[in-house]
């Protein structure tokens, strides 16, 4: 699209709702910038000489496009790489999705842009994720959602306390309780580290997670799903990892961001009366440092606890010889009496919530989300 280029002699017919930008000799000094122009959000361009304007905000999560990167004749939005043509606003990578382009012309020294004939922006035709559907939990037994963070080779299993001691647990939960199961052993998902968009800007961070909505191959939607909309129990297990829980742990806390941030940018609660405990196991020492991470991390996110809410198992610093260990978990019937106590304890916490038919009341903030919602 090539736009209307007028020399200083030429005059502006009064009739056309024209708005002065600024300053050629100014305006040329920067490549990319964000403006207001008569109420409206421009992402201003020049290069080699010549002048683009398009829409302000991406069409994708509203991320400032004049804030973004130049790259060629593309506009890339800072947030999440949604690219743009800075003259015609179409989609550089092709998609069936624009952005608005703008009218200019040079006159006297200024530059001037006009809205009345923009081209339209065209908004990406999808249906809505499924994860963004209302949180309603199905009438049935609750459902306990056990995770195993431990890290193994597929092709080459080991044994894993933690993962063994959580299959007790959701053994038991299954037969015991008559509840329904579901385990995700994350070591067998290929999903993304956390891109940090929140610290982009906090709306940059949505739910479902970006990754999730953009890239296929991110395998962490079943850990989302259970999380928000089946389970009314989570166990999540992990070995000790040099005094931390493991690192496929905190791979998944981060990409959890999404879910927390939800309190802060539109004040909703998407985990309610929910349950959350744990299973911590490993040779070297911690347990409640572990404990305490974990513990921490989930209130924030929402969940309730029972009493007592982890059991744990640990021979100390010195014990290296993890043959030992492994034997001892194998064959010692307290740590596992002691994994279906804690789920007994879990489900009956649950239930208790569900009962009381506390679904989507609001919950009063406290902790570090204390303050009113920023958007």
């Amino acid at each position: 699209m090539t736009f209307p280029q007028l020399s200083p002699m030429q005059t502006t017919n009064p009739e056309l709702p024209w708005h002065r930008v600024g300053r050629l000799d100014e305006l040329a000094k920067r490549e990319l910038q964000s403006l207001t122009v008569g109420g409206r959000e421009v992402a201003l361009s020049c290069k080699h000489g010549k002048f683009g304007a398009i829409a302000g905000r991406c069409p994708h999560a509203g991320g400032p496009l004049g804030d973004g990167v130049l790259e060629g004749e593309s506009i890339q939005c800072p947030w999440h790489g949604w690219s743009f043509n800075r003259c015609d606003g179409a989609s550089s990578r092709g998609y069936p999705v624009a952005v608005a382009s703008f009218e200019l012309k040079e006159e006297g020294g200024d530059l001037w842009v006009r809205f009345d004939t923009a081209t339209p922006a065209k908004t990406p035709q999808h249906e809505p994720h499924a994860l963004t559907r209302p949180v309603r939990r199905e009438p049935g037994p609750v459902r306990v959602f056990g995770i195993s963070t431990t890290g193994m080779d597929a092709e080459s299993p080991r044994y894993s306390t933690s993962e063994d001691l959580l299959d007790v647990a959701l053994g038991h939960a299954r037969e015991s309780l008559g509840c329904e199961t579901k385990l995700i052993n994350l070591s067998e998902l290929k999903f993304k580290h956390c891109e940090g968009y929140y610290s982009k800007a906090a709306p940059a961070c949505t739910w479902p997670c970006t990754l999730t909505q953009m890239d296929d191959e991110d395998e962490l939607e079943p850990v989302y799903e259970a999380l928000v909309h089946w389970a009314d129990v989570v166990l999540v297990a992990t070995p000790i990892r040099w005094g931390a829980a493991s690192s496929l742990y905190f791979k998944m806390a981060e990409r959890m961001n999404c879910i927390q941030n939800q309190l802060t940018l539109n004040d909703v609660a998407l985990i309610q009366n929910k349950v959350a405990s744990f299973i911590i196991t490993g040779g070297q020492d911690n347990v409640q440092g572990v404990a305490g991470q974990m513990l921490a991390f989930f209130s924030e996110l929402g969940f309730t606890f029972p009493q007592f809410p982890f059991v744990a198992h640990s021979r100390g610093w010195t014990a290296e010889d993890m043959e030992n260990n492994v034997r001892f978990v194998q064959t010692d019937e307290h740590l596992r009496e002691g994994a279906r106590e804690l789920v007994t304890r879990a489900v009956t916490t649950a239930a208790a919530l569900l009962a009381a038919g506390e679904q989507g009341k609001r919950v009063a903030r406290g902790g570090s989300k204390a303050s009113a919602a920023k958007a």
